[in-house]
Order: structure tokens, then sequence, then C-alpha cells
């Protein structure tokens, strides 16, 4: 079979404008991927050096395929099944923070160079007081102030020469808290009023929110990948249609990343608070709210769940009416993305375990799925029916007493045996209190301000409805799933 490289690919030579630091599945089937069609539709004209920050792993890879790998985008959009691959083009270069030191920090006096993007784990945006400026610094921060304070110096300190930081790391508020270590650290190692000053007027911090499930390379089906490619492709990257990358920023930089010209899913805006919103409530709301009781009721992925008539229908009324409404976005935004949630929930591709969802399942209803709550009961003066049985269809999955060293086992009324994963405590404190009336189960546990940042058994009728609804889930989850439909 051929290689990709086989296929006589011309790469156009273009400068380098982007600095990546992280070289992993997500970022290249997201930013790199968007790169490349911007570089393709408009004149942004530009090409990525990927800097490998960490020790761990090589990019042998890399070099073997001149840079060249396949984006394969799976599923479903605009009601349709996707399968489309593109060869991204826009790496230039790839090089590692240590073993090529002397060009990385070269990567510093380009005068092309405009943007870095990052995606060091959630870890990897921390201060630590004890990093050293000598040599390479041990954490991102300490390795970005290093190379800042280069081009700094070696442009002596040119406002012109600022760059645009787009960390995309999984923590809230990502570009504050990046900006925040690196002026520490400026501090810390005595670099100087004037860098920081630079750091400050020069340079811009962007917070962003990202977005979109990249499975990555095909482990054990790669061969049937390169199959339907024609060619062969050892970092062939697998990722869902759907992205969204929500850049937040005090200065406007649109225009520098012309991606509305490329009509590829960016939104620059000056908050991005309302957008984390909305996918915390609808995707992850959604997914918390609904999964639990479809397990229960015999379903074990999500796709299965949503094409179910019963569990399908709980969860697209669960979003529509409790959850959409609520979101601080206009409503015909909010509904798109609904919509989208949905087949990305439906994705023929992706077999998504509802157990490995069902995952920390208290800490995810309080963030996740009691907002959503608390908002339509401020608004409409009573408790929403939906999600007050979602926390009924909670409470049903974690009621059991068999607690062990590895998780709570329990059982579904057809005799298959699960284990819910949650902290010790939480499950401690499930096991002890589940032998009790479901009324007072129910109290015990909507009482526990610990869990849930406040007494729930303060919301009127809240401890009634959900131990109603708690025994008809246990008698028969598809039946209360009815019920509470046609109530």
């Amino acid at each position: 079979m051929k290689k990709v490289t086989d296929l006589g690919i011309e790469k156009k030579n273009r400068p380098i404008k982007v600095m990546q630091y992280g070289e992993g599945n997500f970022l290249r089937a997201f930013a790199d991927y968007f790169i490349d069609i911007l570089n393709e539709k408009t004149d942004f004209d530009g090409n990525i050096a990927i800097v490998k920050p960490i020790s761990f792993g090589n990019l042998d890879l890399f070099k073997k395929q001149d840079n060249l790998y396949t984006v394969l985008l799976r599923g479903r959009k605009d009601g349709k099944v996707v399968n489309e691959p593109r060869i991204v083009k826009s790496v230039e270069k790839v090089l590692d923070a240590k073993d090529d030191f002397d060009e990385y920090m070269a990567l510093s006096h380009l005068d092309t160079l405009r943007f870095v993007i990052s995606n060091t784990t959630e870890a990897g945006i921390t201060l630590d007081e004890n990093d050293r400026f000598e040599d390479l610094p041990n954490t991102y921060p300490g390795k970005l102030t290093k190379f800042l304070f280069e081009r700094f110096t070696y442009f002596k300190g040119d406002k012109e020469k600022g760059l645009i930081m787009l960390p995309v790391e999984l923590i809230d508020y990502n570009g504050r808290e990046l900006k925040r270590c690196v002026m520490a650290l400026a501090d810390i190692w005595n670099l100087g009023e004037e860098f920081k000053n630079w750091l400050e007027s020069a340079n811009v911090f962007c917070s962003t929110l990202v977005d979109r499930i990249v499975t990555g390379y095909p482990r054990g089906y790669a061969d049937k990948v390169c199959e339907q490619l024609g060619y062969e492709d050892n970092l062939v990257d697998i990722g869902e249609p759907f992205g969204l990358w929500v850049i937040e920023s005090d200065k406007d930089i649109s225009a520098e990343l012309p991606f509305a010209n490329a009509n590829l899913p960016v939104i620059f805006t000056d908050n991005v608070k309302p957008y984390k919103d909305r996918k915390v409530r609808v995707l992850n709301g959604a997914h918390t709210a609904s999964v639990l009781v479809s397990y229960l009721g015999g379903k074990n992925i999500v796709r299965d769940m949503m094409q179910d008539e019963i569990f399908g229908k709980m969860a697209r009324q669960i979003v529509d009416t409790e959850i959409v409404p609520m979101v601080p976005l206009p409503i015909d935004e909010v509904k798109d993305f609904a919509n989208s949630v949905y087949e990305r929930f439906d994705n023929p591709f992706i077999d998504h375990e509802l157990l490995s969802i069902s995952l920390n399942s208290v800490s995810k209803w309080k963030a996740r799925v009691l907002p959503s709550f608390k908002d339509n009961y401020n608004k409409n003066g009573k408790i929403p029916k939906l999600l007050t049985f979602s926390f009924a269809g909670l409470l049903a999955f974690y009621c059991s007493s068999d607690l062990r060293e590895d998780g709570l086992y329990n059982n579904r009324n057809d005799g298959t045996e699960y284990i819910v994963h949650d902290n010790a405590d939480i499950l401690k404190f499930f096991a002890e209190n589940s032998a009790k009336t479901e009324e007072e189960y129910v109290k015990t546990i909507a009482s526990n301000a610990q869990f849930w940042g406040e007494d729930l058994t303060k919301y009127k009728n809240f401890v009634s409805d959900v131990t109603n609804y708690l025994i008809k889930i246990k008698q028969s989850p598809s039946s209360a799933v009815k019920y509470i439909l046609e109530d």
C-alpha cells in the first residue's frame, strides 16, 4: 500500500505564524486542521511549528511522514452521515523543546511568528515558584515566559512583536490563568519592569473554549481505516464533524484569524462564560440528566439511548424544555447547538458507554444540572419535573449497600451487575443510607449540603416528587420514563 508521502502532495512554503505546544491528537484534529483550511480558503498564509514540551514520546513518525497526516471526521452532520478525510499540510516543522533547544528558542526570533497555541493538559497551566529560568524550565508557563523574554530581548522591546496566546487547556479562563503564571514568573525571575510592561501592552492572552470529540489513532482497526483512505498513514487522527472554538479577548483579533471567511466554527467574544454555560448545561447536562436512568433501563451506549423511542424522547425533552430556555444566549443559537448535540449523541462511529459517563455523577449533577434546575425554579416558582426526575435516577443508580474496595456494586432489573465509581466518602454515604425507606433515603441524600452546595429539601415538593419517581424507577425504569413524559 502507498504511504501518505507517496501521494505527491506539494506542501506550500509558508512563513511560520503559529507555534504550538503539544503534538497530541486533539490539537492536530482541531487547531491544525482549522489552520490548514484557513490557508486554503483565505490569505492567512501561515504554517505551524509544533513544539513537544515534555520528554515523553518521540517525533519519529512526523519526520518519516514529512509532517503530513490525515484527519478523518466521522459522524452525523445536518442529518447526514459524514466520513471525510483531509490531509493536513499546515505543519512546517516539529521539534523537541529539550533536545532541539536552540532551534526552539530560535523560533522567538521569527518576525512572522504571531500566535502561540497550547494543550498541555489541565495540569499544564500551573505556577511552580521553584521553576528555574536557566536552561529549560520544567513547566509550560516557565517555558513560555523564557521564550517571550527571549523574543522581547531579541526585538529590543518592540511592541509590534508581541504574540497572541491561545491556550485550549480544559480549565476555566485558561488565558487569564496562563497570564497570571507568566507575570508571576517574570517577578520571581526578576526579569524587569520593561519586560512586564511589554507583556501587558504587546501581548494578548486569550481565554478559550473548545469542543470536539477526538478519538485519535484507530488502534485495533487502523488497517481498515488505511484501506478506506487508500494509503498508509501512521498518524491518522479521527474525530467527530462537530467543532467549536470560542475565543475571548479584550482586543479584537478576528481580522488576524479570518476563520469566518473560511466558514469555520469559531466565535470571537469578550465573554466566554455564556458559551461555557451552554456547553456544560446542554451537552454535559444532557448526559448527566439522562444516562443513569437509561442505563438502568437496559441501554449501554449513548447512540442506543438516543435511538430508543422512550429514553431518546426523554433526553430531548429534558434539553428542549428545561435546559435550553435557561441558557443566557439567543434562543435560536441554543436550539441549534442542542440539535448538534443530538447528532453527536447519535454518532454511528462512536460507542460511548453510559457507564463511562456515570463516573462521579454526584459532582456532575451539581455542576451540570443543578444550575438549570434552580433557574427553572426561580423563573416558574416550581420544581422542573424532568430535572427532578433525573435526580431520582441518580439516587436509584447509587442505591446499594454493597460497598467494596473498587466501588459500589449494584444490579439492574435485568440482573446485570455494575459498579458505581465516585469519591469514596460519597459512596460510603450512599451505602450507609440505601436501606432506608425511599422517603428517608431521599431526604438524607438531598439534604447533604456537602454534595449539592445546599439543602435540596428546601424546594417545595422536591422530596415527595423524587420519592415517587424513585419508587417507579426501581420498579421499571422504562415505565417510569413513560409516566414522567405523559404526566
